[in-house]
Order: structure tokens, then C-alpha cells, then sequence
């Protein structure tokens, strides 16, 4: 990665974060790269000594007012990002993921003081587009 990437990445981290956690929300980018990981980590599947199974597809509903703001500050390479993060956890676990990893972000009618909910499954070949219910 050159310096020059790195620094945009790091910017579009920057605006990610204050898009999605204005308002009070301190920290809450840290409790949503946890709750993948923990979802990564409980959806583990042992097969052998030397071989741990994990879902591939994560999607991330956001409260839809949240949602909105990501959209309205221009951060359309959050799910990259989570996947990204997701990945270097793979990595350090010595996971096997069962497909190519995807995280992708959707709004969604959440409970009042839920401003997001992981959900994990395996899906082979898979796209952010081409999860249940994309047209």
C-alpha cells in the first residue's frame, strides 16, 4: 500500500467514524468491529486440530437514521473497511473463511437504542449484492 492510499484510507476511516457516531455515540466504531468479531468467533466451527471454519458473509443493519448519514457524509467504502478489519482477525485467529468475505451495510428498522445488529452465515461465491433478498 503506498503512503498515498494509506492517507485516503485513513481519511475515509476518519469520516466513516464521525458519520456514523456523531451525535454521543463515543466508541461505538469499536463495539461494532467487537460484535463481528465476536459473531466471527462464535459461528467458529472446529474441523480439525489445524482447521477453523467461519462464516464468510457478515451484514451489518444500521439504524436508519445512522445509515442515512453515512450516505449523506460520502463513506460508501464502510463495508470494505469492516471487512478489512474482519480479515486481520481471520488472520490472527488462523481462521478458514467458507467463501469469500464480504461485510455489507444496510439500513433497518431497529429497536430504540439498538443502533446496529451483526449476522453471519457461510455463503459460497458471494458478493455484497448477492445476498437473500437483493434483487
Amino acid at each position: 500500500m503506498t503512503w498515498t492510499e494509506l492517507t485516503r484510507w485513513e481519511q475515509a476511516l476518519e469520516r466513516w467514524q464521525r458519520a456514523l457516531f456523531s451525535g454521543g455515540h463515543d466508541g461505538r466504531s469499536v463495539e461494532l468491529i467487537d460484535a463481528l468479531r465476536h459473531t466471527c468467533d462464535r459461528e467458529a466451527v472446529v474441523c480439525s486440530e489445524n482447521r477453523v471454519v467461519v462464516p464468510n458473509a457478515y451484514e451489518v443493519e444500521l439504524a436508519a437514521d445512522v445509515h442515512a448519514e453515512l450516505v449523506r457524509s460520502g463513506c460508501g467504502d464502510v463495508g470494505e473497511m469492516l471487512t478489512d478489519a474482519l480479515a486481520r482477525h481471520g488472520r490472527q485467529k488462523d481462521y478458514e473463511w467458507a467463501g469469500p468475505l464480504t461485510v455489507r451495510i444496510t439500513p433497518a428498522d431497529l429497536p430504540a437504542g439498538e443502533p446496529y445488529r451483526v449476522s453471519s452465515g457461510p455463503m459460497p461465491h458471494v458478493r455484497a449484492d448477492a445476498f437473500p433478498g437483493e434483487g
